[in-house]
């Protein structure tokens, strides 16, 4: 699923990664927690579609209201229409320090108990980060509604920014720089390969940031910043759960009705050209313990019809242990430790990649030359019968699957709103991966597997001293 996928991939930064970006009951939730409501068992290979209603506040907010009576607790869920696409390219990061500097408060919510507040009420929250949207979510008791939309209009209307929230967070944001990517073996690596492939767009950088433009930051840009995005025309509101339908649209109009817009916001404007060369680079790290390979390519946006028959594809080429690559380069081969594929689709760009990190004693040559023969392998001659019923069956039990929290489906139903323009997607969705034919996989194969296009990134062994 794409939403899943998006969701869920592997450059979104989370407070759940972060264990100081609120305080340690809101950061443990997402680990711990369990779901709030399961879809059983017996019903998942035929889900239910989705019920839902939605509507537009005079300021431009847009709602979107999921009715579920099978356990009293509803989800909040905030998405704005603002990641590290929207930020300066000499003030990376912000998007993600924002989303951190939002559990300060604001000028009616005492510093640092918000995540108080909700896990005293018996919930739990989080929030996170990517490239073209911020999201924020309360999982809470029923009754508890009215306490999780006063938070989220406090803080899209007058949060807490001052010099100790943001001094305290620029230390939060940085540490967390250095833990995920800077300290870790092959920490780098997505930020090396958005750099090589979305070179000359706002892509190019990652959420995370960069320190140097996080310190040389100043208050009244992070103000500007929350002025300018964090603005009901540039948001979705979901509540999903049980609740009553007239008295939640009256408390939605009371908390976020008298919030006001400004001027326009302003959207990135840049030309995503497939037809590119590749390039190649060598990363060289200390603490590189074996040698890692990725081949990626350009991709289309999510809404591309493209879409569908590439998230097949990619499935087929490396996801699980059945998957063509892990066979041939682990298994067979025994030259590849592990096969990672890499769908990554978003609102204005994509990629297509795949990670192989190898064996001790295996060379990247090896690697490239094994992995070049197998996506040749596609391009020519397609996949069999076998593995196209495989992916079919994958994706109808992701989407029998999905859903199971209040949670989940507040996510999804605003990820499919936002960026598709569709919110019935979430019941329909699946009927699109079921009308990709065989034939449809070679033919993005050929189109967007191409040599020239290739970009190739390698990390060798350090140097032995």
């Amino acid at each position: 699923m794409k939403s899943a996928a998006f969701l869920s991939a592997a450059l979104t930064v989370s407070l759940g990664s972060a264990s100081q970006a609120a305080p340690a009951s809101a950061a443990a939730s997402k680990d711990k927690n369990p779901p709030l409501v399961s879809v059983p068992s017996s019903v998942r290979s035929v889900r239910k579609p989705v019920e839902f209603s939605e509507y537009n506040l005079e300021n431009g907010l847009h709602v979107i209201l999921h009715q579920n009576h099978a356990a009293p607790v509803i989800s909040t869920y905030v998405l704005y229409r603002v990641g590290s696409k929207n930020e300066r390219p000499d003030r990376t990061g912000f998007a993600h320090f924002f989303e951190h500097l939002m559990f300060e408060g604001s000028e009616f919510i005492p510093r640092g108990t918000i995540d108080k507040y909700i896990s005293g009420a018996g919930g739990n929250l989080n929030a996170s980060t990517s490239f073209d949207r911020t999201d924020y979510y309360f999982n809470l008791p029923s009754h508890q509604l009215p306490l999780a939309l006063w938070i989220e209009s406090e803080r899209m209307l007058h949060p807490r920014i001052d010099e100790t929230g943001v001094e305290t967070q620029r230390a939060v944001v940085k540490e967390e720089r250095r833990r995920s990517y800077d300290n870790q073996p092959y920490g780098s690596l997505f930020e090396e390969l958005s750099a090589l492939v979305f070179e000359g767009t706002p892509y190019q950088w990652v959420p995370i940031g960069s320190f140097q433009y996080i310190d040389k930051a100043t208050i009244d840009e992070f103000r500007d910043f929350h002025r300018t995005f964090y603005r009901p025309q540039n948001a979705t509101l979901v509540v999903a759960g049980d609740f009553q339908l007239e008295d939640t649209r009256k408390l939605i109009e009371e908390y976020f009705g008298p919030i006001q817009n400004g001027s326009p916001i302003p959207r990135p404007s840049f030309q995503w050209d497939l037809n590119v060369e590749g390039k190649a680079k060598d990363v060289v790290k200390k603490n590189t313990p074996l040698p890692a390979l990725v081949h990626a390519w350009r991709a289309p946006s999510e809404t591309d019809p493209d879409a569908y028959p590439l998230e097949m594809l990619s499935l087929i080429m490396g996801e699980g242990r059945s998957s063509r690559l892990y066979q041939s380069l682990v298994e067979k081969k025994g030259a590849a430790m592990n096969v990672s594929p890499y769908c990554y689709l978003l609102e204005k760009t994509g990629m297509l990649a795949i990670q192989v990190v190898g064996q001790s004693g295996s060379s990247l040559e090896e690697l490239d030359q094994l992995l070049t023969e197998e996506i040749n392998k596609v391009v020519a001659d397609g996949v069999s019968e076998e593995e196209f019923q495989k992916a079919r069956n994958s994706m109808e039990s992701q989407f029998a699957q999905s859903g199971g929290t209040m949670s989940e489906r507040a996510r999804t139903l605003a990820h499919y709103s936002m960026f598709y323009g569709d919110t019935s997607l979430i019941n329909t969705e699946l009927d699109r991966y079921l009308a990709v034919k065989r034939e449809d996989l070679q033919r993005v194969a050929k189109k967007y597997f191409t040599a020239k296009g290739r970009f190739t990134l390698r990390y060798p062994l350090p140097p032995s001293k």
